[in-house]
């Protein structure tokens, strides 16, 4: 029987798990990995794109900008498919997980193969293998995948079905408040998640944003400053309470002193990963909050 846990857990337990997910997009040691598939890393998204679509198979630009949702499908075309040309799904996995294992034997080798590691691995499996994936197709994808055996590249897998089963849950989030994929962006940056320039990673046109903008302010969520009103900010909230009710149900399913002790055990780990400098100090990744 599933137990009741809070919501300030939910989302503790991403901020958790977060970095260990997102070091395969910045670490020195997967962009040696990408280089060496063909990929151009003087850009990080065509080995964004290759890692974290790979699970989906050789995916088209429309399913990938329907499942991703934030990015305007012009930049999604500009990569999708051609990373197929670059290297195969199939190839790009298995180069995924030798980054993953040079990533985090570089960026954490006092964790490697410490009991404590094999311990959270153990408690982040049960709750992603908890984690239902119906209607949730990036999730569903990454849960297809075979467990590796090393308990650091379990670890990451369990992070990685977890972090798309929430983000899965999130898109649902901003269908539910009426936000198309541009309006979802503008909407973040007016709550002061990030500076605006920030979410120009996302191939937005100016005209794009203004006019999502216009949208917005429409509605009422913000002002001629481009600012969040009362309206907006409590939209806003309400979404992020929505993305942490979608993505409960794992950790009902571990427990709250399941889910404490993975937080304890992956907690440093985190923080190192945080440290390490790998991180642009302002992006989409939004910890503390989601576009």
């Amino acid at each position: 029987m599933s137990e009741t846990v809070g919501l300030g857990l939910v989302r503790q337990m991403w901020q958790v798990l977060e970095p260990v997910h997102a070091a395969i997009y910045y670490s020195p040691q997967a962009n040696e990995e990408a280089a060496a598939l063909g990929y151009d890393t003087g850009s990080r998204w065509p080995s964004y794109f290759a890692w974290r679509t790979a699970p989906l198979g050789a995916a088209g630009p429309e399913l990938v900008t329907a499942i991703y949702y934030s990015f305007s499908p012009a930049m999604i075309r500009d990569y999708v498919p051609a990373i197929w040309n670059t290297a195969a799904p199939e190839t790009v996995l298995v180069s995924r997980l030798r980054a993953v294992d040079r990533t985090l034997r570089g960026l954490l080798p006092d964790a490697i193969g410490t009991p404590e590691l094999a311990e959270a691995a153990a408690l982040a499996r049960r709750a992603a293998e908890a984690a239902v994936t119906a209607g949730r197709p990036l999730a569903a994808a990454n849960a297809d995948l075979a467990w590796p055996d090393e308990p650091h590249l379990v670890l990451w897998q369990a992070a990685t079905v977890l972090r798309e089963h929430r983000g899965d849950g999130h898109l649902a989030a901003l269908l539910a408040a009426g936000l198309d994929p541009c309006e979802a962006l503008v909407s973040f940056a007016a709550i002061g998640a990030a500076p605006v320039e920030v979410f120009a990673s996302r191939g937005w046109t100016p005209q794009e944003w203004q006019a999502a903008q216009a949208r917005l302010a429409a509605r009422g969520w913000i002002d001629t400053d481009g600012q969040a009103t009362e309206v907006g900010t409590a939209g806003r909230a309400e979404i992020e309470r929505l993305t942490d009710e979608l993505a409960a149900g794992p950790w009902r399913a571990l427990g709250t002193a399941g889910a404490g002790r993975l937080a304890q055990l992956v907690g440093p780990s985190a923080v190192a990963l945080a440290r390490s400098g790998i991180f642009p100090r302002q992006s989409t990744l939004g910890l503390g909050a989601r576009p």
